[in-house]
């Protein structure tokens, strides 16, 4: 890779805070440069495939000026990578944080390049960032902010070019901003432009559960025949994807015995009610408040269950952690939520890991029929938006599957 970085970010879905990984590990993007060699033992990739698939096609790396309410005027940096678009447009998210870092942008838009890949969508791989904290900001200051990123990023993005969608501390009403600068600036109107957008603006039915509801479809097939009241999952991070998930396995019958948000954990080796602790969420509740049994974020990852879904944090379970992780199976329904030293350890354990460009992939599965509902004008319903995330994300999942089988591997290709 192109990038060499001096220490790991870990991401918390719960609160959007970038965290220093202080373990020693291997850099993530030194990671994906791991993997393709990896991958390369058992695909006849040439040279120049591997090059052109560890070198970012296109880095935007942009500054701007925003004039704040008091009158003074901000300069922010903001950042575009376009990682490879061999299969069609690049996609995805736009994320805004104080920390947010050209490598870090770098290694998401890689990973989305795998995502879309591995799924079969028409897309490539992209990211974005804007180093800015959005908390000190203004509504009428965020809404410059936003739009003088389309501003600045007009030539390179477009619905058959570059479609952004929200990602950390951004959200549907950035969206809105943002096609409507993009919009003025082109002269017509281009839904299409951007992803994630409310339903009445053109978004999609069934988007803001799809990242949970991809990963459920999968486990809900690999269970199949299995009796669920028997097996026992644990979920580190109760924001909308965790609580989601959670939700879904509980209907049909697991016994989720752990969750945790960034304050604390619950745990019951009975099992917990998932209805009960979504209410108290709803209601502002911290876990630390709770009644339940408590246990700690790191606690939670070395519980002896079946399934462990990491929903919050990326790079949370390290070489230092990973022989005391007893779990089963793993979802990463986060961001690379294994470091590199932790996925050897676990192979050679046999844990088996669903990985995040499956795990996770429901919401950029849901976000091209976004994309595909907008350039048709023709909205589906949220059954039939569920019916083809199901569709789409089990073909993916026997894909993976027969590789995995055919190399005689583990899913995480270790």
């Amino acid at each position: 890779m192109i990038y060499k970085k001096t220490k790991n970010i870990n991401l918390d879905e719960t609160n959007g805070v970038i965290k220093e990984d202080k373990t020693g590990e291997i850099t993530i993007c030194e990671n994906c440069e791991m993997q393709l060699d990896k991958v390369k033992e058992f695909e006849n990739l040439s040279s120049r495939d591997l090059s052109i698939l560890k070198t970012p096609r296109r880095i935007l790396n942009v500054n701007y000026p925003v004039k704040m309410d008091d009158g003074s005027v901000k300069v922010i940096n903001a950042f575009r990578i376009q990682y490879n678009d061999s299969l069609g447009p690049t996609k995805g998210g736009i994320r805004f944080h104080p920390e947010v870092n050209q490598e870090e942008v770098a290694e998401l838009a890689f990973l989305m390049s795998l995502k879309t890949s591995l799924v079969g969508l028409p897309y490539g791989g992209a990211k974005g960032g804007i180093r800015i904290n959005p908390q000190s900001l203004s509504l009428s200051e965020l809404e410059e902010v936003s739009r003088g990123y389309v501003k600045e990023m007009f030539r390179f993005i477009g619905p058959k070019k570059d479609i952004p969608a929200p990602d950390v501390n951004t959200n549907p009403q950035i969206m809105v901003w943002m096609m409507d600068e993009y919009e003025r600036i082109a002269g017509e109107k281009s839904p299409e432009s951007f992803t994630g957008k409310p339903v009445s603006l053109g978004g999609s039915l069934g988007r803001n559960e799809s990242t949970a509801r991809g990963l459920f479809y999968i486990l809900e097939e690999k269970y199949k025949n299995q009796n669920k009241k028997n097996l026992e999952v644990a979920i580190q991070g109760f924001g909308n994807a965790g609580s989601k998930i959670a939700e879904l396995l509980f209907n049909i019958g697991f016994k989720i015995i752990a969750v945790s948000d960034s304050s604390s954990g619950v745990y019951s080796k009975k099992g917990l009610s998932i209805d009960e602790l979504i209410m108290f969420k709803k209601k502002g509740g911290k876990f630390i408040d709770h009644d339940g049994e408590k246990i700690t974020n790191k606690e939670i990852l070395e519980l002896d269950v079946d399934l462990l879904i990491p929903a919050a944090l990326g790079g949370v379970i390290t070489k230092n952690n990973a022989n005391r992780v007893k779990a089963k199976i793993i979802a990463e329904l986060a961001n690379a939520p294994l470091s590199p030293g932790a996925d050897s350890i676990l192979s050679k354990k046999g844990t088996e890991v669903i990985p995040d460009i499956l795990a996770n992939s429901g919401g950029v599965i849901v976000s091209y029929f976004e994309w595909v509902q907008n350039i048709q004008g023709y909205y589906w319903s949220e059954d039939e938006v569920n019916q083809k995330l199901k569709t789409k994300i089990l073909d993916a999942y026997n894909v993976i599957l027969e590789q995995a089988q055919k190399y005689n591997l583990n899913l995480n290709i270790n």
